[in-house]
């Protein structure tokens, strides 16, 4: 493709906002925010990522599976033990992301208060 067109760009944007999905799905589980928030103590393995929940470990697979998806998660196999560690480089772009909406609503506060400010100068005259 040629980039004057700009579809190299609409495709990276495409695997972006891909990634991003798979991010912000994973991260709508409280499940899976508990497992990201153990994992951010250091690694571990499945079954001590399984044990305080009440679900079976077939079901604690399944979520470390989403976030292995999303990116989130990282597997280091050694013999029949499966280590999991915490990859928090996708949880940047979520951030930046947020970021932005957080400025637009920043922009927006602000201006109310001043509209609010400048309504209550008027009312005391």
């Amino acid at each position: 493709m040629h980039p004057a067109t700009g579809c190299d760009l609409f495709n990276q944007m495409v695997e972006h906002n891909a990634s991003l999905n798979q991010t912000f799905a994973a991260l709508a589980d409280p499940t899976r925010r508990a497992i990201l928030a153990r994992l951010r103590q250091g690694s571990c393995t499945v079954g001590a990522l399984a044990e305080p929940f009440s679900m079976s470990l077939a079901a604690v697979s399944k979520h470390l599976r989403a976030l292995e998806r999303a990116g989130l998660v990282a597997r280091e196999v050694e013999g029949r033990e499966h280590h999991l560690s915490l990859n928090a480089e996708p949880l940047r772009a979520a951030a930046e992301w947020t970021a932005d909406y957080r400025e637009f609503w920043d922009e927006r506060l602000d201006a109310l208060e001043a509209m609010l400010e400048s309504h209550s100068e008027w009312r005391k005259r």
